[in-house]
């Protein structure tokens, strides 16, 4: 029986705790969705007409788990929270109708994606992608995945803190585009797959964060998540 011989050693597999058991969610893909909040949309001086999801991506070791510190990243002197929840796949599928793409949630999570936003800025302005400012070291920490079995449906409050003081609070109804609707546009791009991850978008109140801010983020019915950023 012959044995794959690797050239360096493979990567670990990143994982998210499960709460409730000592199981774990291993991470296959990071989609983000960006623009799914109509006060946000404004407040980044876009469009809020309901148009498809527009989608970029993180790699996988981007995530950071709850309680970790987040190291500040290179290259930006402006680096913006975004409170989102995530939707963990476990099912997999292209072209997904309503009733595949609901079943294909297996669990739920709150969720930041950073951004370097004058990067972001800057590709913008020379229509480059936005790689740089989304898709970096720790850009993606997640809090423990809540399964679908314990909450069927996530709904409330979203939030998050710094330092104590509330800068970003909504209600996930105000998210333009569902979570099926989002898995079902994700599998018309991508074959998705047991281990993805979907960040579905921020509502408005994005702001810069500092070394040695304490970031808090919190949906109704799910594990919170906090860091500290170093």
């Amino acid at each position: 029986m012959s044995t794959t011989s690797y050239a360096v050693a493979p990567p670990p597999v990143p994982s998210v705790p499960v709460i409730g058991s000592g199981q774990r969610f291993p991470v296959r893909r990071i989609f983000c969705v960006g623009r799914n909040y109509a006060a946000h949309v404004r407040e980044m001086g876009g469009d809020t007409a309901r148009e498809k999801p527009i989608f970029f991506t993180k790699p996988a070791d981007a995530i950071v788990p709850d309680g970790a510190d987040v190291p500040y990243p290179s290259a930006t002197s402006d680096l913006h929270h975004e409170v989102e929840l995530v939707l963990a796949i476990g099912q997999g599928g292209v072209d997904m109708s309503v009733e595949a793409a609901e079943a294909a949630i297996w669990g739920w999570a709150v969720g930041v994606d950073f951004t370097r936003r004058d990067l972001q800025a800057e590709a913008k302005s020379k229509g480059q992608p936005w790689d740089t400012a989304k898709a970096f070291d720790a850009s993606a920490p997640i809090g423990a995945i809540t399964p679908r079995s314990a909450v069927p449906r996530a709904a409330g409050h979203i939030r998050l803190s710094v330092n104590g003081a509330q800068r970003q609070d909504a209600d996930l109804s105000d998210m333009i585009w569902s979570p099926t609707e989002i898995v079902m546009a994700a599998s018309r791009l991508w074959r998705l797959m047991p281990g993805d991850l979907i960040y579905t978008g921020t509502p408005e109140g994005v702001a810069a964060v500092q070394r040695g801010d304490k970031v808090e983020c919190a949906i109704d019915g799910l594990a919170p998540l906090s860091f500290r950023m170093v």
